[in-house]
Order: structure tokens, then C-alpha cells, then sequence
């Protein structure tokens, strides 16, 4: 990966960062790059197809360079089913990560810049927009 380190202002490392103009995409799974299958019904994981231009979208990221990682609410026991439809589709991408929190409403605290996106049924080109966002107060 194209990391670069990060020197903190007391001189000390911290952790790397991204080199200019490259993204760590995290992409969920179910309801975003297919339909949202639960984790109490594994078989249809099998069976579901990718949404119309998400293999696609997701790709293009891959090969601009940009680093893609699945995170899903599935468990580590569905790894195999997950990955294998992922390779059985053509999904490139870096890592999977099992076991996000279920129930949606994420709030996300990072020390890293965090851009969200919210999948709404078709992958298309990002437009930007302004929108209100919680921060800490000074």
C-alpha cells in the first residue's frame, strides 16, 4: 500500500497515512453492493447478484489505485460464503472485515477524516454537496 508516515507535532510517529489523492474505501455489503440479506438466511448469500454497477464502480476505484475493503454485519463464520461470492462476481478489492455492528444509525468517531456516503439504490459518479455534520465542540 502507498502509505506515507505521519509525524505528530511533538515529533513522535503516528500513524500513516494515504499518499495525495488516493481513498481507503470501506463498502458495505448487504443492501449496498447486493440485496440486504440477513445473516440468519447464509444460503441466499449464494445465490444474490451484485447490483447493477457495482462491480463496476468498484473496480474502477480498485484500479485507479484507491484501496477497497468490504465491511459487512456478517459474521466470521460466513467469511468463506462472502469472499466466494465476492471472487464469483469479480469484486477486486484489498481485505473483508466481519462482525460490523448491526442496526444501521452508525456514528463513526475518528481521528482520521471520515467522508460518508450513503448507498441510496444505484452507483453513479459522486457529485459534492454541503451538508450539516456533528463535530466536538472546542
Amino acid at each position: 500500500m502507498s502509505f506515507l508516515d505521519e509525524i505528530e507535532e511533538n515529533g513522535k510517529k503516528g500513524s500513516p497515512v494515504l499518499k495525495p489523492g488516493m481513498k481507503n474505501y470501506l463498502i458495505d455489503i448487504d443492501g449496498t453492493i447486493t440485496e440486504d440479506v440477513p445473516n440468519e438466511d447464509p444460503q441466499r448469500m449464494k445465490v444474490v447478484l451484485p447490483f447493477e454497477g457495482a462491480v463496476e464502480t468498484c473496480n474502477k476505484w480498485y484500479d485507479e489505485g484507491h484501496i477497497i475493503t468490504y465491511f459487512t454485519s456478517r459474521t466470521e463464520d460466513l467469511r468463506a460464503i462472502t469472499e466466494n461470492w465476492l471472487i464469483k462476481h469479480g469484486f477486486k478489492y484489498h481485505h473483508v472485515l466481519m462482525n460490523k455492528p448491526r442496526g444501521g444509525n452508525y456514528h463513526w468517531i475518528d481521528n482520521h477524516v471520515v467522508k460518508t456516503t450513503q448507498f441510496k439504490g444505484k452507483f453513479t459518479d459522486f457529485i459534492t454537496v454541503q451538508e450539516d455534520v456533528e463535530v466536538f465542540k472546542d
